[in-house]
């Protein structure tokens, strides 16, 4: 089959367009359509392993989840992951290509059209309908020479545009009808309609708006969404939803686990399934803030971990770690968190920055050299300490070795083993992703601390969440119109 197809695209970043393009994906297979998600170029350390063993943006997993479908490279082709204010890594079709400087990039992603389209063309193959996401802004003018993520996605592969506004931040008539005054005329005649996102309050207050920017741009309404707060329970897209996620969250629980924000932490969806936990407060610690007093201590993964490991030190967080174990209290390390618990981190042909070898924290007998082939793997095992089972993935660059690893925290399903856990049994590491989301796992943690799991099932909470927020969409969004406009 050739699938029709419709883009999403938004007045600025994080409008909403992974989450609205995942509830149509599971509004459409609701509906018994055959649909499949893509995005042509993300940028994120957010990141899934897909069937083929290669990575893309965690968004494009949860999409694809909502159509009933295996995560795939191809339904997000060109991944950046950020490791510096200016540099990012380069992932195509899911493998580690290189790394460049923004720069640099805009002249290197010219040439990736063509794989972008050889995935496109292989979805469509696949599908009765494909659902694209662009990145960031349909307006930014100054990258559309050599752009290939939004309107130069758009014409390549001639797709139609609905176009998302934010109305909870301000201005969205301004920023929806500015988008067609300073995109070229050939783009803007690619748009077919818009749709204003997370609208608070009345409803009716906004219809006259509607209406103006209809007049204004030629478009079609196709609706005005209401916010929706069940939306927190599924995985955030990128660290721009960390906003929203620091402080405390849960406050009142009896649990307290501090998470310290690094500048590039990644995959913190594996904190998900705590902040579902009644009993847990877990409390997102950013910069300038001390490590409260707290039961555990979570090193997330990074995507640049001698880089995140300084500014650890820089905050002071490394002596707050500490005085925490010190007084008894335990700290588990996932992923890049795990290789900065180690003694020692090498990183000598400069893989995620300026190579070197600096000193870990020294609270697992380990060190770790990133060096070899990136591991992405999906994985099962249970922890050796009491037989538990876990589901997850592996997604790290290095080899981690030592005393410590003679203690390891998890027996994979292949036979090997995982991590390390000090002698004392307070301090733990593990590469895999994905530890709390198996509900006897996070239970067997909340005990070990002093508290009590909910029992709820996790998975089953992302599932109602994905269908509460497609029954969401229905009723706020013109479907039949809006699928009318694909080609």
């Amino acid at each position: 089959m050739t699938a029709r197809a419709i883009m999403f695209q938004g007045t600025g970043s994080n409008v909403g367009k992974s989450l609205i393009v995942a509830g149509l994906c599971r509004v459409l297979r609701r509906r018994g359509i055959a649909v499949a998600p893509f995005k042509p170029q993300n940028m994120s350390n957010n990141a899934a392993v897909t069937a083929e063993g290669g990575e893309i943006g965690r968004a494009q997993a949860l999409q694809a989840r909502a159509a009933g479908l295996r995560a795939s490279v191809d339904m997000n082709p060109v991944l950046l992951k950020p490791q510096s204010e200016t540099g990012a890594q380069i992932v195509l079709h899911g493998k580690v290509i290189g790394t460049a400087k923004a720069r640099e990039w805009q002249e290197i992603k010219r040439g990736l059209m063509p794989a972008v389209l050889e995935s496109f063309g292989r979805l469509k193959e696949t599908a009765e309908i494909v659902l694209v996401e662009g990145a960031g802004s349909a307006s930014e003018i100054n990258l559309r020479a050599n752009d290939i993520a939004n309107m130069g996605f758009a014409r390549a592969a001639d797709v139609p545009v609905v176009l998302i506004g934010d109305i909870d931040r301000g201005g969205v008539i301004a920023s929806l009808v500015g988008t067609k005054t300073v995109v070229a005329p050939e783009d803007a005649a690619m748009i077919e309609g818009f749709i204003v996102n997370r609208m608070r309050g009345d409803p009716g207050l906004f219809e006259a708006g509607m209406r103006e920017i209809a007049r204004r741009t030629g478009w079609a309404p196709l609706g005005l969404v209401p916010h929706y707060d069940a939306a927190r329970r599924l995985p955030a897209e990128d660290a721009y939803d960390l906003a929203e996620r620091t402080g405390s969250r849960g406050a009142g629980g009896r649990l307290r686990i501090a998470v310290p924000v690094l500048p590039r932490i990644a995959n913190f969806d594996d904190l998900d399934p705590l902040v579902a936990e009644p009993d847990v407060d877990l409390a997102m610690i950013e910069p300038g803030r001390a490590l409260p007093v707290c039961d555990l201590v979570i090193l997330p993964g990074s995507k640049a971990t001698i880089a995140d490991l300084a500014a650890l030190r820089a905050e002071g967080w490394d002596i707050d770690i500490a005085a925490h174990v010190r007084r008894g209290g335990r700290v588990l390390g996932l992923c890049g968190g795990y290789q900065m618990l180690g003694r020692s981190i090498a990183d000598p042909a400069g893989i995620e920055g300026p190579a070197g070898r600096v000193d870990g924290l020294g609270l697992l007998d380990v060190e770790t050299v990133l060096a070899g082939d990136k591991h992405l793997v999906e994985v099962a095992g249970v922890t050796i300490a009491d037989g538990l089972p876990l589901v997850g993935y592996e997604m790290h660059m290095g080899v981690t070795t030592g005393p410590g690893t003679g203690r390891p925290l998890v027996r994979l399903a292949d036979g090997r083993t995982d991590g390390a856990v000090s002698a004392d049994g307070l301090v733990a590491g593990t590469y895999v992703h994905g530890f709390f989301a198996d509900d006897r796992q996070r239970a067997a943690w909340l005990a070990r601390l002093g508290g009590t799991a909910s029992g709820a099932d996790y998975e089953a909470g992302v599932e109602a969440a994905l269908d509460g927020l497609a029954a969401h969409l229905e009723r706020h969004i013109d479907i039949g119109r809006l699928m009318s406009l694909a080609r």
